[in-house]
């Protein structure tokens, strides 16, 4: 059988009565419609048309073909449909990523985002590689440090964060607490397992604090917390997720170069779709 592009040719024929209005639906010149009819007559080995001045009917053969090809195109028509009306739709996955450390500040808002949306099923991929929007990876990106360059990325400033230094009742009690930055002898920190150096705190840690008081690492956030509330050390953390944990103390006030930017990034590709931007609008007017 010749290709569907060749029957909905000579269908786009039976359906106008001539060469020229065919041609002018398809947008081609009318010689390319008669190859196609000859090369589709030529493979079934029967005339699909009659010819006559006023142009071109449809033979017995070509009657029970182009019935069935005029049911084929409605149901592509009706494909079609649902495939540019997915986007439009509230409906469907919706898939963040980010860090682990800003989860208490994303919580609040996909609660919000849900109840609102109940047909939206989101994911929340916590990771500290980047995903690759431009695979489909994920639809948001939420990121703390520096300011992606792909030039197929949304990227919008979402709200700065600032962080400080952050230590349990019971570690102040056992050995005191800090007087500067400078003022770091004696005392233990935590720290991430993984380099993180994208991070103003993180990269102070990594580059002031010696190896050797550093009393424990963890590869998430949320561990390095827990590790602070139970009196293991020093924590660097974001000031209002600190905010949320009652059992730790602000030691310094936040150094003004440990403030970071997170951005809000989309790819241009779902930038406009519904869900991501109802998203994207409501967790902008939730951190402002």
């Amino acid at each position: 059988m010749k290709s569907w592009s060749d029957i909905q040719i000579a269908y786009q024929v039976a359906k106008f009565g001539t060469l020229s209005k065919a041609a002018e639906s398809l947008g081609v010149h009318h010689s390319t419609v008669l190859r196609h009819i000859d090369s589709i007559e030529e493979h079934l080995a029967c005339k699909l048309f009659h010819r006559h001045s006023r142009g071109y009917t449809p033979t017995e053969a070509g009657e029970i073909l182009f019935q069935d090809a005029a049911k084929v195109e409605e149901r592509l028509d009706r494909m079609v449909s649902k495939i540019n009306g997915l986007d439009q739709q509230l409906t469907g996955p919706l898939v963040l990523t980010s860090v682990s450390t800003l989860s208490p500040l994303i919580m609040p808002v996909i609660e919000v985002f849900s109840k609102a949306h109940p047909g939206v099923d989101i994911s929340f991929q916590a990771d500290s590689r980047i995903f690759k929007l431009e695979y489909g990876e994920a639809h948001i990106s939420i990121r703390p440090g520096a300011q992606p360059q792909d030039p197929d990325y949304v990227v919008q400033k979402l709200l700065y964060t600032e962080s400080a230094l952050y230590a349990s009742e019971s570690y102040l009690r056992k050995y005191g607490k800090l007087q500067s930055l400078e003022d770091i002898t004696g005392h233990r920190f935590l720290n991430f397992c993984q380099n993180m150096n994208n991070i103003p705190s993180i990269k102070w840690l990594n580059e002031m604090v010696p190896k050797e008081q550093i009393s424990f690492s963890a590869s998430d956030y949320h561990i390095l917390m827990d590790a602070a509330e139970n009196g293991l050390g020093i924590v660097a953390m974001d000031c209002r997720i600190a905010e949320l944990k009652t059992d730790l103390q602000l030691l310094l006030p936040a150094p003004s170069a440990w403030r970071s930017t997170i951005w809000l990034v989309t790819h241009r590709d779902v930038h406009f779709s519904p869900k991501v931007q109802a998203f994207t609008a409501l967790i902008k007017q939730c951190l402002k």
